[in-house]
């Protein structure tokens, strides 16, 4: 579908873990795009199943090998499913003190979202943190906020910031990249949730993408921190989106719920009616999804963890943290 640029996701939820980070390369460009990963350290009263942890070392593995490759890294925000800590922590986001996200940082471009402005206060604390710690390995730190950088063919633009959802989330604002080599254009739009807001949807349309990757609506946070007629507009505004744009890659909150699919047909129906494409990333690498924290409860009942994995389980959440679950 695409000549020029070659999209590879690296992890996601249709690959077992919480991230939207993706690989790009053009013929005189590598974009390492949103470069974190993380599990649920909670989800239906469990910790993550071993069969989590395996799936954020590979994660972790394919992040590290890309960013060996990668001449510019990319932070939306400041998530830790979006970019890497520097602190250790085995339970959510399987890091070392330092070093895992030195490895990432390290001597790169890093374009990255303003910390001080549109931004809530708990990721102005984080970028803060982000540009003491991972970020002081960068050869540079630009801030990318409504920006275009042309590196040979290549253009990198970013959105201004849009909301993380809908217009007055309080999870803050997030920038969408365009990344376009001759005409040929990916769309990374992380954590709009739908997009829930119209405006969002609006700058996503008139980039006119030929593919993009769109975090999707959180229907497993519906009535409880996203109220349901937020859902149905995020579900609403990505019929219209997946009409317009002839690939998306359908990823992140919406695949938390395990009957996702069920809830999202009407997308799947306006693409096919135009012949267009809806994917998870799994699907688009030609991958079986794998769907690991939606379906953590019935995990453990169908492949009980080993005694001592239900030992570690009982630690404190700071032990957990610091000492790897035996798997």
């Amino acid at each position: 579908m695409l000549k020029h640029l070659r999209v590879v996701p690296l992890a996601a939820e249709s690959l077992g873990v919480r991230s939207m980070c993706t690989f790009v390369e053009t013929p005189d460009l590598r974009i390492l795009l949103d470069a974190g990963v993380s599990l649920c350290p909670n989800r239906f009263g469990l910790p993550p199943h071993p069969l989590e942890f395996e799936a954020i070392i590979e994660a972790r593995r394919r992040i590290a090998e890309a960013a060996d490759k990668a001449d510019v890294v990319t932070l939306s925000h400041y998530h830790f499913d979006h970019h890497t800590p520097s602190y250790e922590d085995w339970l959510c986001n399987w890091t070392a003190e330092n070093e895992t996200a030195k490895q990432i940082y390290q001597g790169k471009i890093v374009l990255m979202k303003n910390p001080k402005e549109w931004i809530n206060f708990s990721q102005r604390r984080r970028g803060w943190v982000f540009q003491k710690t991972g970020g002081r390995y960068a050869k540079k730190l630009e801030i990318a906020d409504g920006r275009a950088f042309i590196f040979g063919k290549t253009t990198i633009k970013f959105s201004e910031p849009v909301p993380h959802g809908p217009e007055d989330s309080v999870l803050g604002w997030v920038l969408m990249t365009a990344i376009e080599f001759k005409g040929e254009k990916f769309l990374f739009a992380p954590d709009v949730q739908g997009p829930i807001s119209v405006k969002t949807l609006e700058k996503i349309v008139a980039e006119k993408p030929k593919l993009a990757m769109i975090g999707g609506p959180p229907s497993y946070l519906a009535g409880f921190r996203v109220n349901e007629e937020e859902f149905q507009f995020g579900l609403e505004n990505l019929e219209k989106l997946v009409e317009i744009v002839p690939c998306t890659i359908l990823e992140h909150h919406l695949l938390r719920d395990e009957a996702w699919r069920e809830k999202a047909y009407m997308v799947f129906e306006k693409a096919n009616r135009v012949g267009h494409r809806v994917l998870t990333a799994a699907e688009f690498l030609g991958l079986e999804n794998s769907f690991l924290e939606a379906v953590r409860r019935r995990l453990f009942v169908e492949e009980p963890p080993s005694r001592e994995f239900e030992k570690w389980m009982r630690e404190s959440l700071d032990k957990k943290k610091r000492v790897k679950p035996p798997i």
